[in-house]
């Protein structure tokens, strides 16, 4: 059977290409991963939320993806932070490499296929740099050796910035070794206190930009298909190792570089130098990991995305819906399941009413258009899903009541929370058992509210007793108090519980962690 047609857009071209691998059924993906010195960051998050849900969906078209995302463990910020620290720099890196590894799983991220680490593979860096030297586009100076770029004619054409543009209003000391101020470090000699490797040119280190290079050649040869990061990336780092590889090998040929958008704050670029970014940590101390994930995907990957309380809030409220209704289908089709799997000869012969059988054929349209259209989920999060759900709650709602059609019913219940199900787990956001979800989303939301679940069943129980004695006024006051704070509650006949919402002013700011 025919693969379905991907379109993604290729940031070397300036446009929309349809995807075709390299071998046939196979693709090499190279992601560029985290310098490892602190905890990550929700800029972080958006890279690798994005080509976890590029590698999940090429799974699902039938490729083989050997996903290849590295860590930098040798860099001048670790050095610097392992100083400040009184620690060795490889240990510290280690230990952050861990830590990134638990966020990415915190996050339903698939662990790539190979995490290489830049201090493991000195050799193949090495004698890459020895390639480039030999064809005549690097030169040592002094234990340093800078890549030059008037030997690589195409430098500049991912990023369409020119050599001229690179020199205008440099804030840089020039380095009178280099023989144009644009050249840039392929390996750097040896200072005191700092880690560094044996090399022809005297001991040292790699420059930042070769380790991607080598080890993306390394895992999956000089040519692939996906060179994947953030548009922070596109310049420096992406146009030199596309220069970098290209100088030393004449076979080198990545057919699609790809990069995700920014995460902003009040529409200004996050960033550490700026103090206006979030770790991971401390948005998934407060809302769950799929909260976090739902959020970053409701935006095109491509596009920036602006944090605010307010949209992880609703991101919030959208996977509490998610697995309460899902939670509910499993719940009703198990109470339901015995009475109507017996009366079967032939399971696999029942039908469903014509209007799961259109739902179910709308959704797998839509899912594979929208997410074949160079991975668009908003709208796939946002009404594709949105509408299958509330089918699923009116068709359960009328199988509860005993209507007609009952068998009919319960069967298009079946199929479609599977068509369901099947789209969110290549979304990468089903995780755990429904019950346990809605446990940990409750318990976050506790947390924001800064309350205890005794205290909220104490206000149940106060609102009661005002309700019976008419003090209307009362009860709602408990309840608009509590909903203020992201609690809503609901009564079901004699009953009230309670569940996570949107509070109905949650526009303040989150208090930042203290440094």
């Amino acid at each position: 059977m025919e693969k379905a047609k991907l379109w993604v857009y290729n940031t070397m071209s300036k446009q929309k290409e349809l995807f075709e691998a390299k071998v046939a059924g196979k693709v090499g993906m190279y992601v560029c991963g985290v310098t490892a010195y602190d905890l990550s960051h929700i800029g972080h998050a958006r890279a690798y939320v994005a080509f976890d849900l590029l590698y999940r969906y090429l799974v699902h078209l039938g490729y083989e993806v050997k996903y290849v995302r590295n860590f930098t463990d040798v860099d001048d910020k670790i050095i610097r932070r392992a100083n400040e620290l009184g620690e060795d720099p490889l240990e510290l890196s280690n230990r952050f490499c861990q830590e990134f590894l638990n966020d990415m799983d915190d996050l339903q991220c698939c662990r790539p296929t190979h995490q290489p680490r830049v201090s493991e593979h000195m050799d193949q860096i090495r004698d890459m740099i020895m390639q480039i030297i030999k064809n005549e586009c690097a030169y040592p100076v002094d234990g340093d050796v800078y890549f030059s770029v008037d030997k690589f004619p195409a430098y500049g054409q991912l990023s369409g910035r020119k050599l001229e543009d690179n020199r205008a209003g440099e804030r840089i000391a020039i380095d009178s070794r280099k023989r144009n101020p644009a050249d840039f470090a392929l390996w750097k000699a040896a200072k005191p206190g700092e880690p560094s490797w044996d090399s022809p040119w005297g001991p040292g280190r790699p420059g930042w930009h070769i380790e991607c290079s080598a080890m993306s050649a390394h895992y999956l040869s000089p040519s692939f298909d996906i060179h994947g990061g953030g548009m922070d990336l596109i310049f420096p780092h992406h146009e030199n190792e596309y220069a970098q590889s290209g100088a030393a090998c004449s076979e080198c040929n990545i057919t699609y570089w790809m990069h995700n958008g920014f995460v902003t704050e009040n529409n200004e670029k996050m960033s550490k130098s700026l103090g206006n970014f979030f770790t991971i940590r401390d948005i998934t101390s407060r809302y769950h990991p799929l909260a976090l994930r739902y959020f970053l995907m409701s935006t095109h990957y491509r596009s920036p995305v602006n944090y605010s309380i307010s949209q992880l809030e609703i991101a919030s409220d959208s996977i509490y819906y998610i697995y309460q209704t899902l939670y509910d289908c499993e719940e009703g089709l198990n109470l339901l399941k015995d009475r109507f799997l017996k009366e079967e000869s032939n399971p696999k012969a029942e039908k469903i009413t014509s209007e799961a059988q259109d739902c179910i054929k709308k959704v797998r349209s839509d899912f594979q258009i929208k997410m074949s259209d160079d991975l668009h989920t908003p709208e796939i999060l946002n009404g594709t899903l949105q509408e299958t759900f509330r089918l699923m709650n009116k068709s359960l709602e009328s199988l509860m009541k005993k209507k007609q059609q009952q068998r009919a019913l319960f069967h298009s219940l079946v199929a479609i929370e599977k068509e369901v199900t099947d789209i969110l787990d290549i979304l990468g956001l089903m995780s755990s058992t429904y019950s346990e979800v809605l446990q940990q989303l409750k318990g976050k939301a506790l947390k924001r509210a800064e309350v205890t679940e005794d205290d909220i069943l104490q206000k149940i129980e106060e609102r009661t007793q005002a309700r019976k004695d008419k003090h209307y006024a009362k009860s709602d006051q408990i309840r608009l108090e509590l909903k203020a704070k992201g609690i809503a509650l609901m009564d079901l006949g004699a009953q009230t519980i309670w569940r996570p919402c949107v509070p109905a002013e949650q526009e303040q700011p989150v208090a930042r962690p203290s440094t």
